[in-house]
């Protein structure tokens, strides 16, 4: 006789606990269309997976900063603590969560201009406003996209 353990699982309380959150509502959303063809665009990557270079602080809980790094850094640390995020994906492929050799490629082969200079980190586990990243570090950084001359940022959540 097997015995049904799904009710313990750690996917399912998340998916129990998500199913119970209130999600922001937005009035306008921030979504601009290319003046360009994608094959002229310089491209970032912002994930929200906390990596980070072993020089830089690693994400603590409560932590709506961002961490930003060189294109050629692949020295980077997975910050994140959940007990129900596997990370053996990432310590296989760095790709898995952050695609930086696949960017790469695309702009080697003409489908995107080119890949960024500096790409960006957050940690996945945000309060559940968001209004810090909403309205302090989620600008930060966007100016910080600017200044890159970044045309368009690949969102990797994990």
């Amino acid at each position: 006789m097997s015995e049904d353990r799904s009710a313990t699982r750690g996917d399912d309380a998340m998916r129990q606990l998500a199913s119970t959150m209130d999600a922001p509502e937005f009035t306008s959303t921030s979504f601009t269309k290319l003046n360009k063809p994608l094959s002229e665009c310089r491209v970032a990557i912002v994930t929200s997976a906390s990596l980070h270079r072993p020089d830089q602080d690693r994400f603590v809980q409560g932590d709506t900063g961002f961490r930003a790094f060189d294109r050629d850094d692949r020295n980077l640390i997975m910050g994140h603590w959940s007990p129900n995020f596997d990370h053996s994906g990432f310590h296989l492929d760095l790709n898995v969560v952050y695609p930086i050799d696949r960017l790469q490629e695309l702009a080697d082969n003409g489908v995107i201009g080119e890949v960024a200079p500096r790409h960006f980190a957050f940690a996945g586990n945000q309060p559940d406003t968001v209004s810090e990243i909403r309205l302090d570090t989620g600008p930060q950084c966007a100016v910080q996209l600017n200044a890159d001359a970044v045309d368009v940022v690949l969102l990797t959540p994990v």
